[in-house]
């Protein structure tokens, strides 16, 4: 039954993630909030909706400045029309005025690749970030890629079932990053359902 095979899967994932490199992640970002940086989380396709969700969630529940390039679509693809898909995401980040002080978020399957290229705009993104001395945080899937190679920390969903990288890495970014707006590293309010738990006690 598939169900099961993926569920299994699913569960040997979560048995084999790296607490510290989620540990890590908590306090790299918590540093990043307490010296008055902001976050920039980026992705392409799935990762790019997980984007938006983040901002929201990091916004709201802890207290950061974050920001996703993918959430204005007329910024987006002016960029791409006029700098290209390689170059877009990087560009963003210059119009951001990107400093030492903030911080990535990258949520991406493979990590992006230089050689062969994929996900270039990520690549050139996190080159950005390396230039200016930013802090560079992740969750990304297969060996981990160019992100895993270039960042601070960075939590990379293991390989269980070469058929089933795309959907468990995605479904675990979900998981990893509601995991830290939960952290108390980083928590600044619960949720309205937690909250309202709270107070029925």
């Amino acid at each position: 039954m598939f169900s099961a095979h993926f569920l299994a899967a699913l569960q040997t994932a979560l048995g084999r993630i790296d607490h510290a490199a989620i540990e890590a992640m908590a306090h790299d970002l918590a540093a990043v909030r307490a010296r008055g940086g902001r976050l920039f989380i980026l992705g392409v396709g799935g990762g790019a909706g997980h984007a938006g969700h983040a901002v929201n969630d990091f916004r709201k529940i802890c207290g950061f400045e974050a920001y996703a390039p993918t959430d204005n679509v007329s910024e987006l693809t002016a960029r791409i029309n006029d700098e290209g898909w390689e170059g877009c995401y990087a560009a963003w980040l210059d119009g951001s005025r990107l400093r030492a002080e903030d911080g990535l978020l990258v949520f991406s399957v493979g990590g992006g690749s230089a050689e062969p290229p994929v996900s270039m705009n990520i690549v050139r993104a996190l080159d950005r970030a390396r230039a200016v001395g930013a802090t560079i945080t992740g969750v990304v899937g297969r060996s981990g890629g160019y992100t895993a190679e270039v960042a601070d920390s960075c939590c990379v969903v293991p390989t269980v079932d070469p058929a089933l990288v795309t959907p468990l890495v995605e479904g675990m970014q979900a998981v990893v990053w509601h995991l830290l707006v939960a952290h108390p590293a980083l928590a600044r309010q619960a949720g309205k359902w937690e909250q309202l738990a709270a107070a029925a006690q």
